[in-house]
């Protein structure tokens, strides 16, 4: 039997329902194993990334008489820094995740006695499934959304639209909940703070280089002679910098889509009501929209990217480098049977 078949057998039939085609259901532990082993390799990808692309600007920034040799040592010397400040840059925002997730959308904390309708929904899922209870987070929108954040037990948090609590009935809101809950249980979140840290160092370092560019040619302009061979290694740089982040990107985007149907999936089993889940991502659809929320790595944690989505000429494009799969075929996913 297929890994879908004996999910199938060992559920009840309100809770079966297939995965996509191209995905194998993968038990909680698996799961919780696989996305930590995904990130112990992209703790080293990345930095290893950051180095090659170091290497390469020292490479292509030789001077004519240089040798290969004198690339290696330039590079050695560099190396160092290079990773004692990608590790301070990574410790800062691996401490200040939550801080920042926080006042990017701006959450805040969600009191028992303002809705215990909520607090006994997560409460009830929690002893379900055997976890702690996360702090829970209100942003004081209209829309409807939702998302989980955090790297351990004390920071684990779910965060609801005053939108989604108001507009979803209980059955749908328990199946949101689950679907966050699930991103916690099979680390996810930590998984995704991981990839968004280090995209982060990309974008930064692009920003930095980009205006340094534009700041030597407008010295270049007004006659500050000598000033060539510095504009042509801030270029190199700059494009280096750009490589590094289409590829970190793109490793983020592929990670990011699959947990979504991974989080439905640990959803339905836990509720054992798949339509359910549905039906309240129907309506979430109708309304994702966030004003508050512009940075996009935060957007994309999201049990649907709160920010506009067009649909244009380039949708195939935008496809590939969508945060989430289109909403409309994971409803199909969970409307299956």
């Amino acid at each position: 039997m297929t890994d879908n078949e004996l999910l199938n057998a060992h559920l009840s039939p309100v809770t079966r329902y297939p995965l996509p085609k191209n995905m194998k259901y993968r038990g909680l532990q698996t799961q919780i194993w696989n996305n930590n082993l995904k990130s112990t390799i992209l703790l080293i990808m990345f930095p290893l990334v950051i180095l090659g692309l170091v290497w390469l600007f020292f490479y292509f920034t030789r001077p004519e008489y240089s040798t290969i040799d004198d690339v290696h040592y330039s590079f050695i010397n560099a190396a160092p820094w290079v990773i004692g400040g990608v590790l301070i840059w990574f410790l800062i925002a691996w401490s200040a995740n939550t801080a920042i997730i926080r006042n990017a959308t701006g959450a805040k904390p969600l009191e028992r006695r303002e809705n215990k309708r909520v607090y006994n929904l997560v409460e009830n899922l929690c002893i379900a499934t055997g976890m702690s209870m996360p702090k829970i987070n209100i942003m004081e929108d209209n829309s409807m959304n939702a998302y989980a954040s955090g790297i351990n037990k004390k920071t684990y948090t779910v965060t609801l639209s005053r939108g989604i609590i108001n507009n979803l009935n209980d059955e749908e809101l328990e199946g949101v909940i689950a679907h966050e809950l699930s991103h916690i249980r099979n680390r996810d979140v930590r998984l995704l703070i991981v990839s968004i840290i280090f995209v982060g160092i990309f974008a930064m370092l692009t920003q930095i280089l980009l205006r340094s560019f534009f700041y030597s040619s407008m010295m270049r302009s007004r006659g500050g002679g000598g000033r060539g061979k510095g504009g042509a290694a801030i270029l190199i740089a700059l494009a280096l910098a750009v490589v590094g982040f289409i590829i970190t990107s793109l490793f983020r985007f592929a990670i990011s889509r699959k947990r979504e149907y991974m989080a439905d999936a640990g959803a339905a089993q836990l509720t054992k009501r798949p339509k359910t889940l549905a039906s309240a991502l129907r309506k979430v659809s109708q309304k994702p929209k966030i004003e508050a929320v512009t940075r996009k790595d935060v957007a994309q944690l999201f049990i649907e990217n709160p920010k506009e989505q067009k649909k244009d000429l380039f949708s195939f494009f935008n496809g590939l480098f969508a945060t989430h799969p289109p909403i409309e075929k994971r409803i199909a996913v969970l409307e299956q049977f």
